[in-house]
């Protein structure tokens, strides 16, 4: 039993570096774009979130293949851990906690994404 845990929570730690490592080059990717294009700044709180989705999504198909089981569910874990992480990173360097519907949107944008993903990584398996 343990060991079945312990594999589960090593694909879990895999998801979201995947995740996370897909939107760090997709911002990167979005910010060069910033610089040497007429991409208006307006526009990054949409990619922003696009990326986020993308990358959550993504990871929850990881993991869902991986764990073979649940594939909503697991893909839901992978995007509430996703947001609590960028959260957390967020309370940390950079401001105060605001509770608003800004919050609740990219909450539950992060659980539908990771929802979908886990839900099509169980179909392809």
């Amino acid at each position: 039993m343990m060991d079945r845990l312990s594999k589960r929570g090593f694909f879990f730690m895999k998801g979201l570096i995947l995740s996370f490592g897909i939107a760090i080059g997709l911002i990167l990717i979005a910010s060069v774009l910033l610089t040497y294009t007429n991409l208006q700044e307006s526009k990054m709180h949409i990619i922003n979130t696009i990326i986020m989705t993308m990358s959550i999504s993504i990871g929850g198909i990881y993991v869902a293949t991986k764990v073979d089981e649940k594939g909503w569910l697991n893909g839901g874990i992978i995007g509430g851990s996703y947001f609590l992480i960028i959260l957390l990173i967020n309370l940390i360097f950079i401001r105060p906690f605001i509770f608003d519907i800004y919050i609740v949107g990219k909450f539950i944008a992060s659980l539908a994404a990771g929802i979908i993903g886990g839900t099509i990584g169980i179909n392809l398996k």
